[in-house]
Protein backbone atom coordinates (compact mmCIF):
# COMPACT_ATOMS: atom_id res chain seq x y z
CA UNK A 1 0.00 0.00 0.00
CA UNK A 2 1.11 3.33 -0.71
CA UNK A 3 -0.01 4.66 2.55
CA UNK A 4 -1.40 8.10 2.60
CA UNK A 5 0.54 10.50 5.44
CA UNK A 6 -1.40 12.18 7.51
CA UNK A 7 -1.70 14.92 10.30
CA UNK A 8 -4.47 15.46 13.07
CA UNK A 9 -5.18 18.97 13.37
CA UNK A 10 -6.68 19.27 16.64
CA UNK A 11 -5.83 16.92 19.29
CA UNK A 12 -8.80 17.06 21.79
CA UNK A 13 -12.01 14.37 22.24
CA UNK A 14 -12.56 13.69 18.33
CA UNK A 15 -8.80 14.30 16.88
CA UNK A 16 -7.07 12.17 19.72
CA UNK A 17 -9.97 9.46 19.46
CA UNK A 18 -9.17 9.30 14.98
CA UNK A 19 -5.50 9.07 16.24
CA UNK A 20 -5.95 6.33 18.40
CA UNK A 21 -8.86 4.52 16.92
CA UNK A 22 -9.95 5.30 13.40
CA UNK A 23 -6.71 5.95 11.49
CA UNK A 24 -4.97 2.38 10.44
CA UNK A 25 -2.61 1.86 7.98
CA UNK A 26 -4.51 -1.12 7.38
CA UNK A 27 -6.97 0.95 5.87
CA UNK A 28 -4.34 2.91 4.08
CA UNK A 29 -3.53 6.15 5.94
CA UNK A 30 -0.70 6.71 8.39
CA UNK A 31 -1.06 9.66 11.33
CA UNK A 32 2.31 10.88 10.73
CA UNK A 33 1.55 13.53 13.31
CA UNK A 34 -0.11 16.34 15.38
CA UNK A 35 -0.70 20.09 15.43
CA UNK A 36 -2.80 21.89 18.15
CA UNK A 37 -2.55 24.98 18.92
CA UNK A 38 -2.98 24.42 22.73
CA UNK A 39 0.42 23.44 24.30
CA UNK A 40 -0.80 20.95 26.94
CA UNK A 41 -2.46 18.90 23.67
CA UNK A 42 0.81 18.54 21.89
CA UNK A 43 2.50 17.62 25.34
CA UNK A 44 0.20 14.83 25.65
CA UNK A 45 0.69 14.12 21.70
CA UNK A 46 4.00 13.68 22.51
CA UNK A 47 3.48 11.34 25.99
CA UNK A 48 1.27 9.55 23.08
CA UNK A 49 4.43 9.06 20.72
CA UNK A 50 3.04 11.41 18.03
CA UNK A 51 5.46 13.58 16.00
CA UNK A 52 3.68 17.12 16.61
CA UNK A 53 4.15 20.17 14.08
CA UNK A 54 4.70 23.45 16.38
CA UNK A 55 2.66 25.52 13.73
CA UNK A 56 0.12 25.40 10.80
CA UNK A 57 2.58 26.53 8.33
CA UNK A 58 5.11 24.06 9.31
CA UNK A 59 2.50 21.50 8.67
CA UNK A 60 1.20 22.86 5.41
CA UNK A 61 4.75 23.27 3.91
CA UNK A 62 5.90 19.84 4.89
CA UNK A 63 5.51 18.28 1.66
CA UNK A 64 5.90 14.45 2.93
CA UNK A 65 2.02 15.36 4.59
CA UNK A 66 -0.76 14.57 1.80
CA UNK A 67 -3.85 14.87 4.02
CA UNK A 68 -4.57 16.50 6.77
CA UNK A 69 -7.87 15.71 9.31
CA UNK A 70 -9.48 19.14 10.78
CA UNK A 71 -11.02 18.21 14.33
CA UNK A 72 -11.12 22.04 15.39
CA UNK A 73 -14.16 23.79 16.90
CA UNK A 74 -16.55 24.34 13.75
CA UNK A 75 -16.04 28.04 13.14
CA UNK A 76 -12.41 27.22 12.38
CA UNK A 77 -13.35 24.25 9.80
CA UNK A 78 -13.53 26.55 6.92
CA UNK A 79 -10.46 28.60 6.75
CA UNK A 80 -8.11 25.35 7.75
CA UNK A 81 -9.54 23.45 5.18
CA UNK A 82 -9.14 26.02 2.41
CA UNK A 83 -5.52 26.45 3.34
CA UNK A 84 -4.85 23.11 3.46
CA UNK A 85 -5.93 22.33 -0.11
CA UNK A 86 -4.10 25.63 -1.40
CA UNK A 87 -1.14 24.15 -0.17
CA UNK A 88 -1.56 21.12 -1.97
CA UNK A 89 -3.18 18.39 1.34
CA UNK A 90 -6.05 16.18 0.89
CA UNK A 91 -8.62 17.23 4.06
CA UNK A 92 -10.78 15.03 6.19
CA UNK A 93 -13.18 16.94 7.89
CA UNK A 94 -15.57 16.47 11.33
CA UNK A 95 -18.84 17.76 11.16
CA UNK A 96 -20.71 19.67 10.52
CA UNK A 97 -18.55 20.80 8.34
CA UNK A 98 -19.17 24.22 8.12
CA UNK A 99 -21.03 27.29 9.79
CA UNK A 100 -23.97 27.43 6.76
CA UNK A 101 -23.91 26.34 2.98
CA UNK A 102 -22.75 29.62 1.38
CA UNK A 103 -19.26 28.46 3.43
CA UNK A 104 -19.33 24.98 2.10
CA UNK A 105 -19.82 26.66 -1.55
CA UNK A 106 -16.90 28.13 -0.89
CA UNK A 107 -14.87 25.21 0.22
CA UNK A 108 -15.91 22.36 -2.70
CA UNK A 109 -15.06 25.17 -5.26
CA UNK A 110 -11.44 25.09 -3.60
CA UNK A 111 -11.48 21.61 -3.76
CA UNK A 112 -12.68 21.49 -7.58
CA UNK A 113 -10.16 24.26 -8.27
CA UNK A 114 -7.31 22.51 -6.46
CA UNK A 115 -8.07 19.39 -7.31
CA UNK A 116 -7.90 17.85 -4.04
CA UNK A 117 -10.28 15.52 -2.05
CA UNK A 118 -12.61 16.99 0.55
CA UNK A 119 -14.52 14.30 2.45
CA UNK A 120 -16.36 14.76 5.50
CA UNK A 121 -16.40 12.68 8.50
CA UNK A 122 -19.74 11.45 8.72
CA UNK A 123 -19.13 8.39 10.98
CA UNK A 124 -22.79 7.27 12.30
CA UNK A 125 -23.31 6.13 9.06
CA UNK A 126 -21.59 2.88 10.39
CA UNK A 127 -23.77 2.74 13.70
CA UNK A 128 -24.71 -0.38 14.40
CA UNK A 129 -28.19 0.76 15.16
CA UNK A 130 -28.73 2.55 12.53
CA UNK A 131 -27.74 0.10 10.02
CA UNK A 132 -30.60 -2.53 11.72
CA UNK A 133 -33.20 0.55 10.83
CA UNK A 134 -31.47 1.06 7.31
CA UNK A 135 -31.62 -2.51 7.17
CA UNK A 136 -35.62 -2.73 7.67
CA UNK A 137 -36.16 0.34 5.14
CA UNK A 138 -34.50 -1.65 2.25
CA UNK A 139 -35.27 -4.88 3.16
CA UNK A 140 -38.86 -4.22 4.48
CA UNK A 141 -39.47 -7.15 7.10
CA UNK A 142 -42.48 -5.28 8.33
CA UNK A 143 -43.58 -3.85 5.59
CA UNK A 144 -42.90 -0.57 4.28
CA UNK A 145 -41.87 2.03 6.92
CA UNK A 146 -43.88 4.87 7.41
CA UNK A 147 -43.20 6.37 10.12
CA UNK A 148 -39.30 6.72 11.40
CA UNK A 149 -38.08 8.28 15.12
CA UNK A 150 -34.62 9.14 15.91
CA UNK A 151 -33.70 10.39 19.43
CA UNK A 152 -31.12 10.85 21.59
CA UNK A 153 -31.03 11.89 24.62
CA UNK A 154 -29.08 12.46 27.97
CA UNK A 155 -29.17 14.76 31.00
CA UNK A 156 -25.97 15.97 31.14
CA UNK A 157 -26.22 19.67 29.64
CA UNK A 158 -24.56 20.52 26.50
CA UNK A 159 -20.59 19.36 27.63
CA UNK A 160 -17.79 21.24 27.21
CA UNK A 161 -16.92 24.87 26.85
CA UNK A 162 -17.04 26.09 22.89
CA UNK A 163 -20.23 23.89 22.34
CA UNK A 164 -21.79 26.47 24.31
CA UNK A 165 -21.22 29.86 22.04
CA UNK A 166 -23.01 30.77 18.86
CA UNK A 167 -20.02 32.34 17.02
CA UNK A 168 -17.97 28.77 17.63
CA UNK A 169 -21.31 26.48 16.01
CA UNK A 170 -22.45 25.29 19.39
CA UNK A 171 -26.03 23.92 19.91
CA UNK A 172 -27.51 20.20 19.34
CA UNK A 173 -28.90 21.01 16.08
CA UNK A 174 -25.02 21.26 15.00
CA UNK A 175 -23.17 18.64 17.56
CA UNK A 176 -25.84 15.45 17.40
CA UNK A 177 -28.16 16.90 15.07
CA UNK A 178 -26.33 16.71 11.70
CA UNK A 179 -25.96 13.21 12.87
CA UNK A 180 -29.11 12.26 13.14
CA UNK A 181 -30.32 14.28 9.80
CA UNK A 182 -27.50 12.52 7.81
CA UNK A 183 -28.62 9.26 8.68
CA UNK A 184 -32.61 9.66 7.78
CA UNK A 185 -31.77 11.62 4.32
CA UNK A 186 -28.75 8.90 3.41
CA UNK A 187 -31.42 6.13 4.15
CA UNK A 188 -34.51 7.42 2.72
CA UNK A 189 -34.37 7.58 -1.25
CA UNK A 190 -37.08 10.49 -1.60
CA UNK A 191 -37.43 14.11 -1.85
CA UNK A 192 -38.18 15.39 1.91
CA UNK A 193 -40.87 17.51 1.43
CA UNK A 194 -41.64 19.65 4.72
CA UNK A 195 -40.17 20.72 8.08
CA UNK A 196 -41.28 22.09 11.12
CA UNK A 197 -38.95 22.32 14.12
CA UNK A 198 -39.33 23.72 17.85
CA UNK A 199 -35.40 24.57 19.57
CA UNK A 200 -34.85 23.96 23.50
CA UNK A 201 -33.22 26.86 25.61
CA UNK A 202 -34.31 25.63 29.31
CA UNK A 203 -30.75 26.01 29.81
CA UNK A 204 -30.07 29.62 29.23
CA UNK A 205 -27.52 29.22 27.01
CA UNK A 206 -27.51 31.22 23.84
CA UNK A 207 -27.30 27.87 21.89
CA UNK A 208 -30.10 25.21 21.20
CA UNK A 209 -29.60 22.50 24.03
CA UNK A 210 -32.36 20.34 22.57
CA UNK A 211 -34.59 20.56 19.64
CA UNK A 212 -37.17 18.22 18.01
CA UNK A 213 -38.01 18.10 14.03
CA UNK A 214 -40.62 16.50 11.69
CA UNK A 215 -39.89 15.94 8.40
CA UNK A 216 -42.47 14.62 5.42
CA UNK A 217 -40.64 13.18 2.52
CA UNK A 218 -42.10 12.92 -1.13
CA UNK A 219 -42.69 8.79 -0.78
CA UNK A 220 -44.99 9.16 2.43
CA UNK A 221 -42.31 8.54 5.16
CA UNK A 222 -42.93 10.67 8.11
CA UNK A 223 -39.97 11.13 10.74
CA UNK A 224 -39.63 12.84 13.98
CA UNK A 225 -35.92 13.68 14.87
CA UNK A 226 -35.44 15.08 18.29
CA UNK A 227 -32.11 15.79 20.53
CA UNK A 228 -31.98 16.60 24.58
CA UNK A 229 -29.63 17.53 26.75
CA UNK A 230 -32.03 17.52 30.16
CA UNK A 231 -33.75 13.97 29.44
CA UNK A 232 -33.55 12.17 32.89
CA UNK A 233 -35.75 9.25 31.41
CA UNK A 234 -34.88 8.48 27.80
CA UNK A 235 -37.33 7.73 24.86
CA UNK A 236 -35.85 4.82 22.90
CA UNK A 237 -33.42 5.53 20.12
CA UNK A 238 -34.96 4.12 17.30
CA UNK A 239 -38.73 3.54 16.97
CA UNK A 240 -40.37 2.80 13.34
CA UNK A 241 -43.62 1.75 11.71
CA UNK A 242 -44.16 -0.19 8.63
CA UNK A 243 -47.61 -1.67 7.51
CA UNK A 244 -46.84 -5.21 8.82
CA UNK A 245 -45.10 -4.59 11.84
CA UNK A 246 -43.24 -2.20 14.28
CA UNK A 247 -39.26 -2.01 15.54
CA UNK A 248 -37.90 -0.26 18.67
CA UNK A 249 -34.51 -0.50 19.34
CA UNK A 250 -33.84 1.33 23.04
CA UNK A 251 -30.04 2.27 23.16
CA UNK A 252 -26.53 2.10 21.09
CA UNK A 253 -26.31 -1.58 23.28
CA UNK A 254 -29.04 -2.82 20.73
CA UNK A 255 -31.61 -4.08 23.42
CA UNK A 256 -34.81 -4.19 21.84
CA UNK A 257 -37.22 -6.17 19.31
CA UNK A 258 -39.25 -6.68 16.31
CA UNK A 259 -42.67 -7.11 16.02
CA UNK A 260 -44.44 -8.46 12.92
CA UNK A 261 -48.11 -9.23 11.99
CA UNK A 262 -47.99 -12.97 11.13
CA UNK A 263 -51.36 -13.62 11.67
CA UNK A 264 -55.33 -12.20 11.23
CA UNK A 265 -56.48 -9.65 13.66
CA UNK A 266 -59.95 -10.51 14.29
CA UNK A 267 -61.62 -7.32 15.04
CA UNK A 268 -65.02 -9.18 15.94
CA UNK A 269 -63.81 -11.36 18.47
CA UNK A 270 -61.07 -8.34 19.87
CA UNK A 271 -61.68 -8.73 24.00
CA UNK A 272 -62.08 -5.15 25.85
CA UNK A 273 -59.07 -4.33 28.43
CA UNK A 274 -59.96 -1.95 31.59
CA UNK A 275 -58.05 0.97 30.55
CA UNK A 276 -58.25 3.57 33.67
CA UNK A 277 -61.91 4.17 34.17
CA UNK A 278 -63.10 2.62 30.98
CA UNK A 279 -63.15 -0.17 28.40
CA UNK A 280 -61.40 -0.11 25.44
CA UNK A 281 -61.20 -2.54 22.13
CA UNK A 282 -59.06 -0.40 20.34
CA UNK A 283 -55.92 0.01 22.66
CA UNK A 284 -56.91 -4.01 23.65
CA UNK A 285 -53.04 -5.80 22.58
CA UNK A 286 -53.23 -8.09 19.16
CA UNK A 287 -54.18 -12.03 20.13
CA UNK A 288 -51.12 -14.16 20.52
CA UNK A 289 -51.01 -15.76 17.18
CA UNK A 290 -51.79 -12.27 15.17
CA UNK A 291 -47.73 -11.34 15.69
CA UNK A 292 -44.68 -12.92 16.12
CA UNK A 293 -41.75 -11.33 17.95
CA UNK A 294 -38.02 -11.31 16.64
CA UNK A 295 -34.73 -10.31 18.35
CA UNK A 296 -32.79 -7.34 16.77
CA UNK A 297 -29.63 -8.78 15.02
CA UNK A 298 -26.71 -6.99 13.89
CA UNK A 299 -25.80 -5.80 10.57
CA UNK A 300 -22.92 -5.44 8.78
CA UNK A 301 -21.99 -2.23 6.62
CA UNK A 302 -22.38 -3.08 3.09
CA UNK A 303 -19.72 -0.09 2.36
CA UNK A 304 -16.25 0.18 3.45
CA UNK A 305 -15.12 1.84 6.55
CA UNK A 306 -14.71 5.75 6.26
CA UNK A 307 -10.57 5.96 6.23
CA UNK A 308 -10.52 2.66 3.53
CA UNK A 309 -12.85 4.41 1.10
CA UNK A 310 -10.66 8.09 1.96
CA UNK A 311 -7.82 5.76 0.65
CA UNK A 312 -9.20 4.64 -2.34
CA UNK A 313 -10.47 8.02 -3.29
CA UNK A 314 -7.36 9.44 -3.63
CA UNK A 315 -5.44 6.44 -5.03
CA UNK A 316 -8.08 4.97 -7.24
CA UNK A 317 -10.18 8.04 -7.52
CA UNK A 318 -13.32 5.92 -6.34
CA UNK A 319 -16.98 7.16 -5.33
CA UNK A 320 -16.58 8.69 -1.85
CA UNK A 321 -19.60 7.04 0.54
CA UNK A 322 -19.54 10.60 2.24
CA UNK A 323 -20.62 12.87 -0.98
CA UNK A 324 -20.25 16.58 -0.33
CA UNK A 325 -23.46 16.60 -2.04
CA UNK A 326 -25.10 15.21 0.66
CA UNK A 327 -23.26 16.75 3.15
CA UNK A 328 -25.00 19.80 1.43
CA UNK A 329 -28.25 19.14 1.29
CA UNK A 330 -28.01 17.92 5.25
CA UNK A 331 -26.24 21.53 5.75
CA UNK A 332 -29.75 23.14 3.77
CA UNK A 333 -31.71 21.04 6.05
CA UNK A 334 -29.84 22.42 9.15
CA UNK A 335 -30.50 25.32 8.44
CA UNK A 336 -33.87 24.98 7.46
CA UNK A 337 -34.56 23.63 10.73
CA UNK A 338 -33.42 26.76 12.59
CA UNK A 339 -35.69 29.06 10.07
CA UNK A 340 -38.76 26.72 10.96
CA UNK A 341 -38.17 27.57 14.57
CA UNK A 342 -37.76 30.92 14.36
CA UNK A 343 -40.57 30.86 12.36
CA UNK A 344 -42.35 28.82 13.80
CA UNK A 345 -43.79 27.75 10.32
CA UNK A 346 -43.80 24.29 8.32
CA UNK A 347 -41.07 25.11 5.44
CA UNK A 348 -41.20 23.58 2.40
CA UNK A 349 -37.84 21.62 1.08
CA UNK A 350 -37.45 19.96 -2.51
Amino acid sequence: MNLINLVVIGYGGMGSYHARELIKETDGVKVVGIHDINPERLELAKENHFEVYETLESVLTDQSVEAVLIATPNDSHKELAIAAMKAGKHVVCEKPVMMNTKELEEVMAISKQEEKIFMVHQNRRWDNDFLIIRDLYQQPKIGELFQIESRVQGANGIPGDWRHLKQHGGGMVLDWGVHLLDQLLFMVDSKLTTVAADLSYVLGDEVDDGFISYLTFENGVRAVIEVGTTNFIKLPRWYVRGFEGAAVINDWDLSGKIVKQTGTIDHNNLVPIQAGQGLTKTMAPPSEDATTTYEINEVAADFDSFYHNFYEVVREKAEPIVKNEEVYRVLRLIETIFEAAETKQVLTFE
